[in-house]
């Protein structure tokens, strides 16, 4: 015991384990997840948690992917874990629904999860993603072009009713993983497709971040701080949005003698005069929640067409002069809406 209070441990994020929660940790058997199973395994007494895991087979890598399933098993059967295996024909799901492998694989995994939580067989997922994954999405996400929010890259929990996934180890390296699992002697697994510079993410951790990390060295640390901050922005900003659309949206279109008529199609409206009475990043953010209220997600650029249908795009922005702000006006945007533009009012419609 002596010996192993010398080891190095995993600072997990306790706030995130409440006492008496079944937990299932996402074990694909690489370092990251091996090291998380293992840190769950060393401090579930003292945190008063029930533990499990799981590991889905995708269907991709052949007999790699077998490896890596028995890995697990193995490394389960060694602690007593108790182990779900499920499997997954990625490359058929992708092919039905017109997904990436990547996209597929991701929804076949949410699915599980979703099932082992409705199934009451875990009140928590955990899933081993790391500082350095953290760092990484957030240059992607830049790379891409989004939102304040999309800056906010990973949440260290995502409410999963009736239960939640949580992130323990979000603020951990990766170098400290591998000093964990050296100092035990354990060993795990790598993917082979992790070595790939076909994938966006990896030319990202294999080119980009060596490059950053000559600038600043704590790159990880400082992209991962930048991910906080603006989660918490988002956050408050997005309680004021709630706050003010029950009062800034309208059902349908206005009828001449009064009221307004709802037919079949989905659509809100919002007086233009109401949205110049905001500043700009609110009606940025109340143009975006009317079309999520609608089920669509709207880029920058859409953004900005529809502030400009409404009169409101600001001086200094490049204006699209193909954006009309006239009564009759009417935008066709790729996100799957219809926008038109009437004396007073900018309604949005859901194309079918």
């Amino acid at each position: 015991m002596a010996f192993m209070a010398k080891l190095p441990q995993l600072a997990l994020n306790t706030s995130l384990l409440p006492t008496g929660s079944r937990v299932a940790v996402a074990v694909s058997g690489g370092a990251d997840s091996t090291a998380l199973l293992l840190a769950l395994q060393e401090q579930k007494h003292a945190l008063g948690i029930g533990l499990s895991a799981v590991h889905l087979h995708h269907g991709i890598r052949g007999e790699e992917a077998d490896g890596d399933r028995q890995f697990v098993r193995n490394l389960c059967e060694s602690f007593d874990i108790p182990l779900y295996l499920p499997e997954a024909d990625v490359p058929a799901q992708a092919a039905r629904d017109r997904e990436t492998l990547e996209e597929a694989a991701r929804n076949a995994r949410k699915e599980v999860f979703q099932g082992l939580l409705s199934r009451k067989e875990a009140d928590l997922i955990a899933t081993a993603h790391t500082e350095d994954d953290q760092a990484e999405t957030v240059l992607l996400k830049l790379i891409r072009g989004a939102w304040l929010e999309g800056l906010g890259a990973i949440h260290p929990r995502v409410e999963m009713p009736p239960g939640a996934l949580v992130r323990p180890i979000l603020h951990v390296q990766r170098a400290e993983i591998e000093a964990f699992l050296r100092a035990r002697g354990q060993g795990w697994r790598e993917d082979s497709t992790n070595a790939s510079h076909e994938y966006t993410r990896n030319r990202v951790r294999h080119t980009l971040m060596p490059l950053l990390r000559d600038f600043n060295p704590q790159i990880a640390g400082t992209l991962a701080c930048l991910s906080e901050l603006a989660r918490e922005e988002a956050e408050r900003t997005e309680r004021e949005v709630e706050r003010l659309l029950p009062q800034l949206l309208l059902p349908g279109k206005p009828v001449r003698g009064g009221g307004r008529a709802v037919g079949e199609e989905q659509s809100v409206s919002i007086e233009v005069e109401r949205l110049r009475t905001l500043d700009l990043p609110t009606r940025r953010r109340v143009l975006r929640a009317a079309a999520r209220s609608l089920g669509v997600r709207m880029s920058a650029a859409e953004t900005m067409r529809l502030l400009r249908l409404c009169g409101l795009q600001p001086e200094t922005a490049v204006h699209d002069l193909t954006v009309s702000a006239k009564p009759g006006a009417k935008l066709m945007l790729p996100s799957g809406l219809v926008a038109e533009r009437s004396a007073r009012e900018l309604r949005l419609v859901r194309r079918a």
